[in-house]
């Protein structure tokens, strides 16, 4: 019974979330991609976020701007997929394709690029889920602070001051991490 009541639910909005999926679906399949570096995985991130639209677990009574909370619930999704994986290592193909058809770097640069985006990704799951998302939203989305600050609904000073200490721990933990590659 809940099931046809849901199916209901969804039914009836189908134009609306269709015209949202279309107007969105590039923004939240970007923010995804740019934080998991897979776009198999972009792509479920980006299925994931509309699928909660579509069932109705979202109070949309409280979003006040859906193009922010669309792109913050990619960020989020693509961060929690991220560290649900814990510490396996994963390749995605496109990254894969890019050490091959990248003919403007050395093979070994390639992979020393590859190497550091494999291991920013570890880092930010490791991170408080506000710090990594904020850190996401201004180095991997190109916000920079007030947006971040209006979004996350907080102040700038917690703003810089949480990514100042962010950039801070992660600066030392990339030199731990290049000293371990050598």
């Amino acid at each position: 019974m809940a099931a046809a009541i849901e199916n209901i639910m969804v039914t009836q909005a189908v134009p609306e979330l269709e015209e949202v999926f279309r107007a969105h679906q590039g923004c939240v399949l970007k923010a995804a991609y740019r934080i998991t570096g897979s776009m198999a995985d972009a792509e479920d991130v980006s299925q994931s976020v509309f699928l909660r639209l579509a069932r109705g677990t979202v109070d949309t009574g409280r979003i006040s701007n859906l193009q922010n909370y669309l792109h913050r619930s990619a960020v989020n999704a693509a961060l929690d997929l991220i560290r649900s994986r814990g510490h396996r290592e994963v390749v995605p193909i496109e990254s894969a394709d890019e050490l091959q058809s990248n003919s403007s770097l050395s093979p070994e640069r390639a992979l020393s690029s590859l190497e550091i985006k494999n291991w920013l990704r570890r880092e930010l799951a490791t991170l408080n889920p506000r710090t990594a998302e904020m850190f996401a939203l201004r180095y991997l989305e190109g916000l920079d602070n007030p947006e971040i600050a209006r979004t996350m609904n907080t102040s700038q000073a917690v703003v810089a001051v949480t990514l100042h200490r962010t950039r801070a721990r992660l600066k030392k933990s990339l030199r731990g991490f290049m000293k371990g590659a050598s």
